[in-house]
């Protein structure tokens, strides 16, 4: 038997229980972790009040992302052992003992990093690189909207950004997170309760607007949004409230805009192995470097994983709230 962090119906962060459950065996394309460290994520706070579709497929616990050893392999798996020391990327599971995973969706961690570093970076790493990088094409001198300095996505999309050469601004709700931003690379930082962001916007980019969006936070923003895009820009919604919003194709089409919309978590797993081969190719060598760092706010033990559910919740923390489940 082993343990994970489950809950029997949607509610508040006490809900969160920890349960035993049976230990599990790899399917032939699969690898099962040993789980020294999960990352919390907004999905987890979403789906604990019910209100995030989960994929069949996903396992019961919550947990997107973790780091931690191999303790057996799948009898297709070639490309990892028993032993190595790993982080991943989850359909699920990682608030638990042990997570089975596609192989595929598993990377080294990057030198000189620890567990606890190491389990906050494959959701969000996987999440940015999949929509700046390869949906976006955000590159070297274009200027790039990161809506949400002071969460995981917008901490490491910061770095990574402005690390490729980007020209980075972005958005918070306090000033404290604004200087954040402004200490992990951005060029310009908004505090969004103060000014309107698209009017900073687009005085930060000498009227011409950005070239790419990245935005956590929905339907509230999209047509604000839109005025932010420069001629043939790119919008790519990643989170945030859902419901109906106003649509003016014919301004859309006379920017040549293109509005994406993506859930990381639904995608098959051809598509994650194309994400997480671009991420070890090109993301995590900057970790490796120190281009880019990894940002942790607090790390709390996984049996008290409601208490991290509620820090996220309180909206004061910048950067990752990492589940501690290293042996002490």
């Amino acid at each position: 038997m082993s343990g994970a962090i489950l809950f029997d119906h949607p509610g508040e962060p006490n809900v969160l229980q920890w349960q035993e459950v049976e230990a599990l065996s790899p399917r032939p394309h699969e690898v099962v972790i040993r789980v020294a460290a999960a990352g919390v994520n907004n999905a987890d706070l979403l789906q604990r009040r019910g209100h995030y579709p989960v994929p069949s497929w996903a396992p019961r616990p919550l947990g997107l992302e973790c780091a931690g050893t191999i303790t057996a392999v799948g009898a297709d798996v070639t490309a990892w052992s028993t032993g190595d020391e790993v982080c991943a990327l989850l359909d699920g599971g990682g608030y638990a003992d042990e997570v089975a995973v596609p192989a595929a969706q598993v990377m080294p961690i990057p030198h000189g990093l620890t567990m606890i570093e190491a389990a906050a970076i494959p959701e969000v790493a996987a999440t940015v690189y999949s929509n700046l990088a390869m949906i976006a094409g955000l590159g070297k001198g274009q200027n790039v909207l990161i809506h949400g300095a002071g969460g995981g996505i917008g901490t490491f999309a910061i770095q990574w950004a402005a690390a490729i050469g980007a020209h980075v601004i972005t958005t918070a709700g306090s000033d404290a997170k604004v200087q954040a931003g402004l200490r992990l690379g951005a060029h310009a930082a908004i505090n969004y309760r103060d000014q309107d962001f698209v009017a900073a916007t687009l005085e930060a980019t000498g009227g011409r607007g950005v070239d790419s969006i990245l935005d956590v936070v929905g339907a509230d923003y999209f047509s604000r949004n839109l005025e932010c895009l420069a001629p043939d820009g790119h919008l790519v919604i990643i989170g945030g409230a859902t419901g109906p919003t106003h649509l003016d194709i014919g301004y859309l089409m006379s920017k040549r805009a293109s509005v994406s919309a993506t859930m990381l978590r639904a995608r098959p797993l051809h598509q994650k192995a194309d994400i997480i081969a671009g991420v070890t190719r090109d993301v995590l060598p900057l970790f490796a470097s120190g281009a880019v760092r990894v940002v942790v706010d607090t790390v709390v033990p996984l049996p008290e994983a409601a208490r991290a559910h509620e820090l996220m919740e309180s909206k004061r923390t910048v950067g990752k709230v990492i589940l501690d489940n290293r042996p002490h």
